[in-house]
């Protein structure tokens, strides 16, 4: 992949600086609403956690915690780094509305919880930020390329472990990079297909950008999983784009309002 380096540990360090700041403090004698008990770590997932509207138990990396501010307000901690006691919901729209009807917040944390009415957009704004932010980094560290012909590229030379396609694109430039993958030497590519073009476009400096490749490191893992949970809120979208997209609509690597991703060509 063009530009690409290979530095793990500049990799991890740049994964570790979007989650820093303060540690998170257990509340003396009260642990995290939803934990495992026994110490269950979830083995290669990560620790265990247990979802306040379902009761599944999923690893913690695919779900949200929460926690109440000074003032009671229910404020989602999507770090896992806010002191107090943590409560956990799986990602998903359906979850959040679940906790917020039957008042799980306030049951869970023995205390008056406000919920925000917007509490599942701010989680959603959150988590694309998040998702933003971590394909940012890789792009500065030269693991991340956009633009069809440069991502196709990556994909035919089996260099690419992430391929994000918006989720606004066009179907044509979907086809053809579903094509490249299938000649690649690599065996499997993670898509990530929950971002705006606008979105992608950020993260590159550039208005839109409709593909995206990244290389296998530590930046490529955190974008798998931030986007994991940011599609928990966006999937009715995507379908709702598919069923509406005409069958012609457009070229390869051509978005939405017929602008087009053409880095590279």
């Amino acid at each position: 992949m063009d530009g690409l380096v290979d530095d793990t540990d500049a990799d991890d360090a740049l994964t570790d600086a979007l989650d820093a700041g303060p540690r998170k403090e257990r509340v003396k004698g009260r642990a995290d609403e939803g934990a495992d008990e026994g110490g269950d770590d979830g083995g290669r997932d990560g620790p265990v956690r247990r979802c306040l509207a379902t009761g599944a138990r999923r690893p913690q990396a695919a779900m949200i915690r929460f926690v109440l501010s000074p003032d009671g307000t229910v404020t989602p901690d999507l770090a896992a780094r806010l002191p107090g006691r943590g409560m956990w919901l799986s990602a998903d729209v359906g979850s959040i509305k679940t906790a917020c009807a039957r008042n799980l917040f306030a049951k869970a944390a023995r205390a008056r919880a406000v919920v925000p009415a917007d509490l599942a957009e701010t989680i959603e704004r959150l988590l694309a930020r998040r998702c933003v932010e971590t394909l940012s980094l890789a792009r500065r560290a030269g693991e991340a390329v956009t633009g069809f012909e440069k991502v196709r590229a990556a994909l035919e030379k089996g260099e690419a472990a992430v391929l994000v396609e918006a989720l606004d694109g066009a179907d044509d430039g979907r086809r053809k990079l579903r094509q490249a993958r299938a000649r690649a030497d690599r065996p499997s590519v993670e898509p990530v297909t929950c971002l705006t073009a606008g979105e992608i476009g950020e993260a590159f400096g550039r208005e839109r950008a409709v593909h995206a490749a990244l290389r296998a490191g530590g930046l490529a893992r955190k974008l798998t999983r931030e986007a994991g949970r940011l599609d928990g809120f966006r999937a009715n979208g995507r379908e709702d784009r598919a069923v509406a997209r005409r069958p012609n609509d457009g070229g390869a690597g051509q978005g939405a309002g017929g602008q087009t991703d053409d880095e590279g060509r």
